[in-house]
């Protein structure tokens, strides 16, 4: 009887491990109706509802125009930057932590988020001076970001290879050199610029306009698209190098155009909504407690649990001291870091335990 007992046992897991995903993307529709609800305008969901339908050509919208001018123009521009920008930054954590083989790593380790935060710092002091367009630091942003990953590659490769090892003691240098390029502008700009500076680097999906944040949602979409259909070579991965190469993997190859996506993905959500740290860190590590390792189910439920936490984070930002806005990275660290401590805290003791 215990043996049938234990199938059964396992075998409901794996179903819920399996309804996990279909449940978190309808958790994800929940939470971004609520968010479009919620404001200094409050909009009934019924409305929200039949605007989203009025897009799709099923139906007309129907509701009062001030409800249409926010949806269209404020709110939901932002609900989809925002959940854009936290499933690529969760399923890029992910996908770094496999690559790696290292529960810290997160796309901050590989200098991506320091380049972007440099560029936007002298996009800051310099170019929007000199031009004031507001193009300029979302632009100056990504081409940071690409820099630096560029820099960090550069630093890594060996006879054409990059080693994760040491392309994550580069990162760290990277972050090194980049933080003492940031000081430097702070020191050279005036106050309302550092003020500005500092806002963005807390993150903020404020600036949210269509026409600026759809080529960096493509740029977001495609990298989460693609980094989730590696899924099963990443699975392989985590066996090994030298497992996953005496099963055919190219593994060089494997490490080199996941780096691209990754930077490609999260230079573009730096671009756009500032340095929002813990999503990429503290999100797969949850997900992976709740679902497993396997990264067929880790990747899309990183992804949507990301976009939740920064839909919720959104919301919670612009609401919570109306008039004024706080920064979302402030708050992705006051949820991050306490599950952080948490999750390190029941990893030694399961240690000391064993």
């Amino acid at each position: 009887m215990a043996r049938p007992l234990n199938q059964r046992n396992t075998s409901m897991k794996r179903e819920g491990r399996r309804l996990a995903v279909p449940g978190l993307a309808i958790l994800l529709v929940i939470t971004v109706v609520a968010a479009a609800c919620t404001g200094s305008v409050s909009i009934p969901a019924i409305h929200v509802l039949q605007y989203m339908a009025s897009h799709t050509g099923l139906t007309d919208a129907g509701i009062p125009w001030q409800h249409e001018a926010v949806l269209g123009s404020i709110r939901l521009p932002r609900i989809f930057l925002g959940t854009l920008v936290g499933a690529t930054l969760a399923v890029s954590g992910a996908s770094l932590q496999a690559i790696f083989r290292n529960p810290l790593a997160d796309p901050g380790l590989v200098g991506i988020s320091s380049g972007c935060a440099l560029a936007a710092a002298g996009a800051i002091v310099f170019g929007t001076t000199l031009t004031g367009e507001p193009w300029l630091l979302p632009i100056a942003a990504f081409a940071g970001g690409m820099a630096a990953v560029s820099f960090v590659h550069l630093l890594a490769a060996i006879n054409g290879r990059v080693n994760p090892a040491t392309m994550l003691l580069a990162g760290i240098a990277v972050n090194a050199l980049c933080a003492t390029g940031i000081g430097l502008l702070v020191y050279l700009g005036d106050d309302l610029q550092m003020r500005q500076f500092l806002f963005w680097t807390m993150g903020s999906l404020s600036n949210s306009d269509w026409s600026q944040i759809v080529p960096a949602s493509l740029i977001m979409f495609m990298t989460v698209f693609l980094l989730v259909r590696q899924s099963n070579q990443l699975n392989i991965l985590v066996l090994g190098e030298r497992e996953a190469g005496h099963l055919g993997m190219d593994v060089p190859r494997l490490i080199r155009w996941s780096t691209i996506l990754i930077s490609l993905g999260v230079g573009a959500a730096v671009s756009v909504s500032g340095v929002i740290g813990f999503v990429g860190l503290v999100v797969p590590h949850l997900v992976r407690l709740a679902i497993g390792a396997d990264h067929r189910l880790l990747l899309p439920g990183s992804a949507l649990a990301g976009a939740i936490l920064m839909t919720l984070s959104d919301t919670a930002a612009r609401t919570l001291a109306e008039p004024a806005e706080m920064p979302i990275g402030l708050l992705c660290s006051l949820i991050g870091a306490p599950c952080l401590v948490w999750l390190l805290f029941g990893h030694t003791r399961r240690s000391t335990a064993s």
